[in-house]
């Protein structure tokens, strides 16, 4: 007589069947890794309960900016919740006074790791050694679930649906172990609507198979697939001129609209894949760092070829982050000449020169320049563009609608200062220079799309599209003294 699960029952809506503990692995037939590292939390695996291996949460609490609660829930019971929303706050305040505050708390054998969103702290709690970052990752998937639900959320939202909200928290996590965070999949069988609950829901395939961030049945009478790379350069120039930072953060944001359960293959200018090819002289090459995909994303497939293989999720999602710690020039150069006429008066010569090819063009160019708090009555002139005053940021806002490659532009500040001590005890002190811009059809690091392929049984035709981006991150240039 085979002996019985003793995992807990779903919930009526959600009536997946289970997966079997070692007991039953003989019964059920062999399963796969993935398959004998998610057993539910009662049974054991190799004989060991799974409590002893990995940390579990063992309550999750909504509380109100004065620290009551207004949702929690106990999924292990061995955490008494009566008086833990004080020790909490307590502690908060206490960290928070002494300028030490953290994502992570802990006190005594409890851990308190939080997140603080609008007018809500929302706190897990646990007993055993948890991933801290994995606890964060889904303090912050719980939040985007629950604004998929209420559009925003609130300690308003939260008592207006709170009988969602607790479906949603045991469907999210069973027995202290996250299930499922993708708030689209979760929407087909926990509806908002009283009566649409009357109707038993059919739990979906996403549920009980390992795509979990695709629905099935999908339907698009034109199948697109977009995606853009955009890039955001990070740089720092000292006020000698010289690059003190310079790097480039990217990602590959896709946009699939595609009919059934699509497989998408991509390929980039990797430069371990052309060295390994041995065509890294004669094509150019990416060294990508700090590589970060997709969940969708097969990461056997590209370690062993370096392909990008997935099946996307539909709609928009980053399929891949990376960063580049090259030195690279500066794209848009501005220097900056401090001329004083006399004792209160003051004249800045800015000059604006874009480095980069003639047949590219920056967009939407936005030069701040910093200002003594106490500069008088500001007259501008600019060659280019236009310039205000903004004194709330005791800056001068140029901004250049298009700024094409090669070029150079000027401007010419004059303002007054009411005093010579005044403006000494300014200088030296000045922000620096910040520099915003967009550049299309640019990509500033060389990354390239080799091919985006997108593969279906039914044979449809998709048409990919590939667009590049380079943008402004933190791009600062600091003043001469």
């Amino acid at each position: 007589m085979p002996r019985p699960c003793p995992r807990k029952q779903h919930s009526d809506r959600l009536s997946a069947p289970c997966k079997p503990c070692p007991t039953h692995l003989q019964q059920s037939g062999p399963r796969d890794q993935r398959d004998r590292e998610s057993l539910h939390p009662d049974c054991s695996r190799a004989g060991r309960p799974r409590d002893r291996m990995t940390g579990a949460i063992s309550a999750v609490l909504f509380l109100d900016q004065r620290g009551k609660p207004v949702l929690m829930r106990d999924f292990r019971g061995d955490v008494p919740l009566a008086k833990v929303a004080d020790r909490f706050m307590a502690k908060v305040n206490e960290l928070e006074e002494s300028g030490a505050a953290a994502p992570v708390i802990l006190d005594g054998k409890l851990s308190f790791i939080y997140v603080q969103y609008s007018n809500l702290y929302v706190l897990a709690i646990t007993q055993t050694n948890v991933n801290a970052a994995a606890t964060l990752v889904f303090l912050h998937k719980l939040i985007d679930i629950f604004k998929h639900y209420f559009q925003e959320l609130e300690e308003e939202s939260l008592r207006d649906n709170f009988v969602i909200a607790y479906e949603l928290l045991d469907e999210v996590m069973d027995h202290g172990y996250v299930q499922f965070t993708e708030a689209k999949i979760l929407s087909e069988f926990i509806k908002t609507d009283a009566h649409k609950l009357a109707v038993a829901a059919r739990p979906p395939m996403a549920v009980t198979n390992a795509v979990s961030w695709r629905q099935e049945g999908l339907f698009y009478k034109k199948n697109e697939v977009f995606l853009d790379v955009v890039e955001s350069v990070n740089l720092l120039v000292n006020s000698n001129g010289s690059v003190v930072r310079s790097e480039v953060v990217g990602a590959l944001k896709m946009r699939a609209y595609l009919s059934g359960m699509p497989e998408c293959k991509c390929g980039v200018n990797d430069k371990v894949l052309f060295e390994a090819q041995g065509r890294s002289g004669r094509q150019k090459a990416v060294d990508l760092e700090d590589i970060k995909f997709h969940q969708c994303v097969r990461l056997a497939s590209f370690e062993r070829d370096r392909t990008i293989s997935f099946i996307p999720p539909d709609g928009a999602f980053d399929l891949m982050t990376y960063r580049l710690s090259q030195n690279i020039k500066p794209l848009i150069w501005v220097e900056c000449i401090v001329e004083k006429h006399s004792r209160s008066r003051t004249e800045y010569l800015v000059k604006a020169r874009s480095q980069f090819k003639e047949r590219s063009t920056a967009t939407s160019v936005e030069i701040m320049l910093p200002l003594p708090p106490d500069a008088i009555s500001p007259t501008v002139r600019t060659s280019q563009g236009s310039a205000t005053y903004a004194p709330e940021k005791d800056a001068l806002v140029w901004k250049i609608k298009n700024f094409p490659g090669g070029r150079e532009f000027l401007l010419r500040c004059k303002f007054g200062l009411p005093s010579v001590a005044a403006e000494e005890e300014t200088q030296g002190r000045l922000p620096p220079i910040k520099v915003k811009f967009e550049i299309p059809y640019y990509s500033v690091s060389g990354i390239q799309i080799r091919y985006l392929k997108v593969i279906e049984r039914s044979g449809y035709q998709a048409l990919p599209w590939v667009r590049y981006l380079t943008q402004a991150g933190s791009y600062e240039i600091r003043m001469h003294n």
